[in-house]
């Protein structure tokens, strides 16, 4: 959905520093699915209220083609977004869709959901990103909800500099993403960018944000972030928002959002306020209470 006759400019006069390079983690999730792991759990207090985000990129089917198998979830938000590849969900709520390239698909899992999700190819490329954003306290035990979002349903713009934005979750430039949420305000923007090419946005020096890169290298304030590498921005008082410029053609999101300040308590796929509450998500699971 192109909005851009609908874009605000946005400048920035005191753009953030990068505080330190993060490289992402080679592991494996699901039933054996390779992914790299771009945002880890000693991170997690840094750049609340994000908890983990995921890389996958393969054209090897042996690295995805089993999937994710039914697994459980309470306590936060999970934001798929695929690249390429199809890929099927299924939860105990009864919600069911196919994420697609370019698509979205946002999960609150809240007080408990079982979901799986596999693969709906055989060959070809697979390539996306899982972002997991806490809940607040207050709604860590709220009722499941679920939402696919398609290509052409989510929010896109040409910024100037002829910058490609897809707004998944906050404001940029005057447009709203296609998700909101009053608690974290979490800011999801996919960004391309063609070489020499400067992106601005807006934010308040309360928020923690993050920058991956994973097509080309950017330069952050004098900072080189190349491929497959995360800049954790600093938090300087008195900054203004971020300023990004492209070295080349490159590809990369932007994260940000308004920090919980709650207690993190992670067991596996719950992620609680107290090691109390992980027993009972625990208990909940065995027992066959959640969803």
């Amino acid at each position: 959905m192109d909005v851009t006759d609908r874009i605000a400019t946005e400048q920035v006069a005191r753009p953030r520093r990068v505080e330190r390079l993060e490289l992402g983690q080679p592991t494996s999730d699901g039933a054996g699915v390779k992914l790299l792991r771009v945002l880890t759990q000693p991170l997690q207090r840094r750049l609340d209220p994000f908890l983990m985000l995921d890389n996958f990129r393969s054209d090897d089917p042996d690295d995805w083609i089993a999937g994710f198998p039914d697994h459980p979830h309470r306590g936060f938000e999970t934001v798929t977004y695929m690249i390429a590849g199809r890929m099927r969900h299924r939860d105990s709520a009864g919600n069911e869709g196919l994420l697609e390239g370019g698509g979205v698909q946002w999960m609150t899992a809240g007080r408990g959901v079982i979901h799986s999700e596999l693969p709906e190819q055989s060959e070809g490329l697979m390539e996306g990103f899982q972002l997991w954003l806490n809940l607040p306290a207050s709604d860590k035990m709220r009722a499941p909800w679920y939402r696919d979002f398609k290509a052409d349903e989510l929010p896109s713009f040409t910024a100037p500099g002829g910058v490609r934005v897809v707004a998944i979750a906050g404001r940029s430039h005057g447009i709203e993403g296609a998700v909101t949420r009053e608690g974290t305000e979490p800011l999801y923007l996919d960004l391309a960018l063609p070489e020499g090419a400067r992106f601005e946005q807006a934010m308040p020096p309360g928020r923690n944000a993050f920058v991956y890169v994973y097509r080309g290298e950017l330069d952050i304030e004098g900072t080189r972030v190349g491929s497959g590498r995360m800049a954790v921005l600093s938090n300087a008082p008195g900054s203004d928002g971020v300023a990004l410029r492209a070295t080349g053609p490159a590809r990369a999101l932007l994260i940000a959002g308004r920090p919980l300040g709650e207690p993190i308590a992670q067991y596996g796929p719950f992620v609680m306020n107290t090691v109390e509450e992980l027993h009972q998500a625990v208990a909940d699971f065995q027992a066959g209470r959640l969803a």
